[in-house]
């Protein structure tokens, strides 16, 4: 029997657009989300999940094993806006947040994610983004999952910059 690797790397990506713009339309969004998960398999990865609201996105990401974070949401932001950008010409103003935040997923809560995912419209209705980022920076912190915060961005749960973003 020959030797194999297996890793499972799942990531819940979290990033805003720049300065927290709502510019993520309905009409955008039915088209960015199928975009999103186009790049994650031109690039090796699986998207599992995509979801958000007018000034964000969650993706739950299958990793391979020699991607990094960084680079797979370079990837994700980069061509992404790039579409943007030549596909909708009314859209020319977006672009992404260079901050990001990325929690490790257990194959466990899974499902979880998902779910949670798939219900942002609803829950957007009783939370804002910066209350849903640091509810999701107070759980990790209170569990042993690991979070990762991009760009050298290490937000504090009572004032962050990731927040503190001028909103046009």
């Amino acid at each position: 029997m020959d030797s194999m690797s297996y890793i499972s790397s799942y990531v819940h990506c979290v990033f805003s657009t720049k300065e927290r713009r709502r510019l993520i339309t309905p009409e955008l969004r039915d088209r960015l989300w199928p975009f999103l998960g186009g790049i994650a398999r031109q690039n090796k990865m699986k998207a599992i999940e995509i979801g958000g609201v007018e000034d964000h996105v969650h993706i739950l990401l299958s990793l391979p094993s020699t991607m990094a974070i960084s680079k797979a949401l370079q990837l994700m932001k980069g061509g992404s806006s790039k579409w943007i950008h030549e596909t909708f010409s009314e859209h020319r103003p977006f672009a992404w947040q260079e901050e990001y935040g990325a929690f490790s997923v257990s194959v466990s809560q899974l499902d979880k994610t998902i779910e949670y995912i798939k219900g942002q419209e609803a829950h957007h209705r009783k939370m804002t983004f910066q209350e849903e980022f640091l509810a999701l920076l107070k759980n990790i912190a209170s569990n042993t999952t690991n979070g990762i915060c991009g760009n050298e961005f290490q937000p504090s749960l009572r004032d962050s910059t990731f927040f503190n973003r001028s909103r046009h």
